[in-house]
């Protein structure tokens, strides 16, 4: 296992739902500290790192969010099974009988949402979709004074799921929980890694935000806080290379690269923005793609219209099965998302930055 599959192992398998993303931000404060000149945090959370000094514009903000989709504890009921209220964008099939890990204040205990077994089932009862507030979590309490008491299970506790990084058969594809959004963390990381002896021709903020799942919130505090001149947006993409989903839906493929998003629900990109990374993509060789969606919803859009609004982009790594327990991501595409906005920033001078601000 190589460095960055080491970290992206670290970042996946870290939990950090929608409101809690502490253990995330901890693993980013520790890999910028050496990477930066200037690190810190807003009111929401968000952590703002500064490669170089602070010589004004242009200003360049990376962003990743560090929260990933999971559950927040309710309440326990007199029996002792845990209630809980999804926080992110959750199937309600995608909730049962899954492993999940509840933090509290006593530490980490695992339970299983759980089923009434088909068995008992009336034909009718096995062929509905069950919805969540049919579900519940079993930890194993006897009652709600033990989960409480015994466990420390208490309302508004983090619950995430529980799963580990996999590297599938050996190969180059990744199986996660989280990649949504600990794929873009990992690209920033590397790419002010990359940077941190080649200084771009701007002042480079890589900032790793909170609560985008729930409302893109710590993008909109980090973004009114760095005052960017472009954004550039690193998120998990949307793939549509498996069964049951067509290109209609998604247009992206695992393995075939970059994917910029030319619509979602929350924004557009800048397109003379979109087109410099086309052009760099071609100049070096890098496959990219496009994606139209219908749906979905990112921290590019706050970026896009902060203060008097950002040329913005969003670049994404594909991803199958977002929002549950794993899903899968090409170590390809990750190194050719890499690639790519390293060789955007070192083009992004003062001068380029003007022209696409410009609307002329």
């Amino acid at each position: 296992m190589d460095n960055i599959e080491s970290l992206l192992e670290e970042l996946t398998n870290a939990d950090g739902p929608s409101g809690f993303e502490g253990p995330v931000r901890s693993i980013m404060q520790r890999e910028f500290s050496p990477l930066c000149s200037h690190m810190e945090t807003d009111g929401m959370g968000s952590l703002m790192a500064r490669l170089g000094e602070d010589d004004g514009p242009p200003r360049i903000m990376m962003a990743a969010h560090m929260d990933e989709v999971g559950l927040m504890v309710k309440f326990v009921t007199a029996e002792g099974y845990v209630r809980f209220q999804p926080l992110g964008g959750w199937l309600d099939q995608a909730l049962i009988n899954q492993r999940w890990v509840i933090l509290t204040r006593n530490g980490p205990v695992q339970g299983v949402s759980g089923i009434k077994t088909p068995h008992v089932m009336t034909t009718e009862a096995r062929n509905q979709v069950f919805k969540r507030d049919q579900m519940f979590i079993d930890v194993g309490a006897d009652s709600l004074e033990d989960a409480e008491e015994r466990l420390g299970i208490r309302p508004g506790d983090p619950i995430t799921p529980d799963s580990r990084f996999t590297i599938l058969s050996g190969g180059s594809l990744y199986m996660a929980k989280a990649w949504d959004d600990r794929i873009g963390l990992a690209v920033m990381v590397e790419v002010m890694r990359r940077l941190k002896n080649l200084p771009p021709p701007n002042t480079l903020y890589a900032v790793s935000t909170t609560q985008e799942e729930v409302g893109l919130r710590g993008a909109h505090t980090s973004s009114y806080r760095v005052e960017p001149d472009i954004g550039i947006n690193l998120e998990a993409g949307v793939a549509g290379d498996y069964p049951g989903i067509s290109q209609e839906e998604s247009q992206e493929r695992v393995g075939k690269g970059p994917a910029i998003f030319l619509h979602d629900t929350s924004m557009m990109p800048n397109l003379k923005l979109r087109d410099l990374f086309i052009d760099v993509a071609k100049e070096k060789e890098i496959p990219i793609q496009f994606d139209v969606l219908n749906g979905y919803g990112e921290d590019g859009a706050e970026i896009q219209r902060s203060r008097g609004g950002a040329p913005t982009i969003n670049i994404a790594v594909p991803t199958r099965y977002l929002h549950s327990h794993y899903g899968v991501i090409s170590r390809q595409d990750f190194d050719h998302t890499l690639e790519l906005i390293v060789a955007v920033i070192q083009r992004l001078d003062a001068a380029t930055v003007h022209d696409l601000k410009s609307f002329d």
